[in-house]
């Protein structure tokens, strides 16, 4: 499938600017368009790393964004990698939409956060911004879980299921959940309301050796 066989459901800035970089959609990405990605279907995409998840994630965030349906919150497992994925939407969506991180004290509500369109968070700090009834809250249009298998975390896992439990009640909002490793994928599809996108394809073949005297034997 290639960018421009979807040109009528993306909003123009947003093709403009993907345009740029890429033509043709991988597998897990034409596999989550036919799904109804662009028409607010929930979806739970488990793909290897490297395969195109973000950029699922990124198309549905846009598309609500930039439609005026609502704001987009990005949901990470850790502090570097919301920085990471901060970097790169503001290089790359900045001139589209106001692009934000809130990663620090969870005793905070900040306020300002409603003025921005597309939030990079942890779940820690979400769960507080819901716990301090931040107003914008009503306002997310797409959750976005990275890393969802962390549903299973002895540590953290609880917090996120609880988090993504609550919005789901106060907000209606397509999810989008990502992970490169789920055990039970129909039975997390089943919870999210969601259709399930598994494929095997990745950039850079995976072979399994074993490494003795000095030699690797793949098999």
């Amino acid at each position: 499938m290639h960018l421009s066989d979807v040109k009528a459901k993306i909003p123009k800035d947003l093709y403009d600017v993907l345009n740029e970089k890429i033509k043709q959609f991988r597998p897990s990405q034409e596999k989550s368009i036919n799904a109804g990605l662009l028409d607010g279907q929930n979806l739970l995409v488990c793909t290897p790393t490297a395969s195109g998840k973000t950029l699922i994630a990124e198309l549905a965030g846009m598309k609500a964004i930039l439609e005026g349906r609502g704001k987009a919150v990005y949901i990470v497992p850790l502090k570097a990698l919301a920085s990471e994925k901060f970097r790169d939407f503001k290089d790359k969506y900045g001139q589209l939409c106001k692009v934000a991180m809130s990663i620090g004290d969870v005793d905070k509500a900040d306020p300002q956060l409603s003025k921005y369109d597309f939030i990079i968070t942890t779940s820690e700090k979400l769960d507080s911004l819901m716990r301090h009834h931040s107003p914008w809250i009503t306002s997310i249009a797409v959750i976005i879980v990275d890393e969802v298998h962390l549903l299973n975390d002895a540590s953290r896992g609880p917090t996120l299921e609880i988090l993504l439990t609550m919005l789901r009640q106060v907000v209606k909002a397509q999810v989008v959940a990502l992970s490169a490793t789920i055990g039970n994928p129909h039975e997390l599809a089943t919870w999210l309301d969601a259709r399930l996108i598994e494929d095997d394809w990745r950039p850079v073949e995976l072979k399994k050796g074993v490494y003795m005297n000095g030699e690797v034997t793949f098999y």
